[in-house]
């Protein structure tokens, strides 16, 4: 258990630290990558399975795509465009979830 424990940590630890920018990290800035992400590994469940359960908790949480966002300099315009993009994507998923509720219901 404390091996699967410290598998976890670990592969936390190497996700993070995949997406901070390299000049940061040379210049060993205080970088604070404080994450509440946490699973609870049943008795006999597969590390596989462990490991996407865990994958999809930090991609719900948003930490990844928060890095990824500050990786580079973004300066008011383009974060205008990326707002304006997502806004988008954003209801053109809630119109293709409104059609398959409308679909189911029929």
């Amino acid at each position: 258990m404390a091996r699967l424990t410290f598998l976890l940590v670990a592969l936390a630890a190497a996700m993070a630290s995949a997406f901070v920018p390299a000049a940061t990290v040379s210049r060993g800035s205080a970088l604070s990558l404080t994450s509440k992400v946490k699973i609870v590994v049943g008795e006999g469940e597969p590390i596989e399975s462990a490991i996407r359960r865990f994958k999809r908790e930090v991609n719900k949480s948003g930490h990844l795509m928060d890095l990824r966002s500050k990786r580079y300099f973004e300066n008011s315009q383009d974060r205008k465009k990326r707002k304006i993009v997502q806004a988008r994507l954003r209801k053109r998923l809630e119109r293709m979830q409104a059609r398959r509720l409308r679909q189911q219901r029929q």
